[in-house]
């Protein structure tokens, strides 16, 4: 079932209207990771919490909470970028960590990351102009795992489903990745990113993958040091050692992309 016949089947908005993973179609890769975690008690209880929000009326985003293991097969993952939790906006969180759903404003922190792109020379000409498609679509479907360490939300509450057992899934995911894949770019933004670094590095034992850290981009902290997103240079970092590793490079900004 594609995404979009799932989350007619789901409800009318990006809002989670039933706990029914079988509608959330992910590659077949992740699929035994998955399974094994619904299956498990961090899963059964996290159904649970969710199910009795939505007893309670609670709005619950995005209508797909696995959308990222969907465009982005274990076996094609060569980027990850970590993120928190979706947005808590009606319309705008689409299972994407740091994306936001088409027509819709670009959040702070995504402006930033686009800045940062635009003015990385490693990456092409600068342009003065931002994009105004805030989806990140076209990454995933390269390689880029868009992963946030919380899987759902509240309308209005940032962080309100956190520590009720999603992360226990996402660092499962990020352990396979480690595991499975040769030469992988992390992207760590922020100590909530960063938090997942021992994950990595207790995974990693052949050290084959590239950790790289900074400020979150929020614009609260993206030029702080003492690693300031801003001129940070990942995105440039990740496509040489892409490179490097037999990988092909992500293209970060393009006329394909609407990113300028």
């Amino acid at each position: 079932m594609a995404f979009e016949e799932g989350q007619k089947a789901a409800g009318t908005s990006n809002s989670l209207a039933a706990w029914a993973p079988e509608r959330w179609t992910i590659s077949s890769d992740w699929q035994p990771l998955v399974n094994r975690f619904f299956a498990g008690p961090q899963g059964r209880a996290l159904a649970d919490f969710v199910r009795q929000r939505l007893v309670a009326g609670a709005t619950i985003y995005p209508g797909h909470p696995l959308r990222a293991l969907e465009l982005t097969p274990l076996s094609k993952v060569k980027v990850v970028i970590i993120g928190q939790d979706p947005y808590h906006g009606p319309g705008q969180a689409q299972g994407l960590a740091f994306s936001v759903s088409q027509g819709y404003r670009l959040p702070p922190s995504l402006r930033n990351i686009y800045k940062e792109i635009s003015r990385d020379p490693e990456l092409g000409p600068s342009d003065v102009d931002f994009p105004v498609d805030g989806s990140l679509h076209a990454w995933a479907t390269q390689g880029v795992l868009l992963l946030n360490t919380c899987l759902t939300v509240e309308d209005g509450l940032p962080a309100s489903h956190a520590q009720q057992g999603w992360e226990v899934l996402t660092r499962a995911v990020v352990q396979a990745v480690v595991a499975t894949n040769k030469g992988v770019v992390f992207m760590l933004w922020g100590a909530h990113a960063q938090a997942m670094r021992p994950v990595i590095e207790a995974s990693d034992t052949q050290s084959t993958h590239l950790v790289l850290v900074a400020n979150h981009p929020s614009p609260l902290s993206a030029l702080r040091p003492p690693q300031p997103f801003i001129g940070c240079r990942h995105f440039s970092l990740a496509n040489s050692y892409l490179i490097q590793n037999n990988h092909s490079p992500v293209v970060w900004k393009g006329d394909s992309l609407n990113i300028i």
